[in-house]
């Protein structure tokens, strides 16, 4: 497929609910068609992977290009560097989780840039800089000093851009979830610090502040022993 035929087949699954959602979490008019994600994912399944491609559709900033591109795009062709350009290009929270999924934790250099990211003033380097740190804490959390990093969460969390915070969180609650030895400090940032006590969630759904996030999470777990 083409870069044209790309782009023509995303604009005729053009949605106006969609379009007004974007717009509603950031997105600009002009640089979106609109499309479901579920009807991204139908147009990449036919594609299957083609890295010149997804190379193309991310630099058109289209931001229905864009999540088509992390679909289809090989993480393990993109240089360090080329990585790190990509995270920084980004402008919209969709395209930061698509990209942290499906491209930035299946390179293998991730970790060579997860630190320089957590420093930088570049608000989706940092996101993705405590995305990474997040699934380490989770899946690989040898060499990571947990103090540290609460430490550094309950000072520069009140302070981040939003977009930051979201990642912040996330990294916070991974520790009170896994680290019993941990949990009641962490659960303790969460409440000093309120970022998301009041945050609406859908019925059914778990709150993202941390100690209501922690604690549901670690009675999941004894409930499952």
């Amino acid at each position: 497929m083409t870069l044209k035929e790309a782009l023509a087949q995303l604009k005729s699954l053009s949605n106006e609910k969609m379009i007004a959602l974007n717009i509603k979490n950031g997105a600009g008019k002009n640089n979106q068609f609109g499309v479901k994600m579920g009807d991204i994912r139908n147009v990449a399944q036919k594609i299957k992977t083609d890295h010149k491609l997804a190379l193309e559709l991310w630099n058109t900033k289209n931001i229905d290009a864009q999540l088509l591109a992390t679909l289809i795009i090989k993480p393990k062709e993109l240089s360090a560097s080329e990585l790190d350009e990509m995270v920084r290009s980004i402008d919209l929270p969709q395209v930061a989780d698509w990209f942290n999924s499906y491209v930035l934790k299946e390179h293998p250099g991730k970790e060579s840039l997860r630190e320089g990211w957590l420093d930088t003033d570049n608000v989706w380097a940092a996101r993705a800089g405590w995305s990474l740190t997040a699934g380490r804490i989770a899946r690989e959390p040898e060499g990571l000093d947990l103090n540290k990093i609460l430490d550094r969460i309950e000072t520069e969390m009140p302070g981040a851009a939003p977009e930051v915070q979201w990642t912040m969180n996330s990294a916070l609650a991974q520790i009170g979830i896994n680290f019993p030895k941990h949990r009641k400090r962490a659960i303790a940032i969460g409440e000093k610090l309120g970022i998301y006590r009041n945050y609406p969630v859908s019925k059914g759904c778990t709150s993202p502040f941390a100690p209501i996030w922690i604690n549901e999470m670690v009675k999941r777990q004894e409930a499952g022993k």
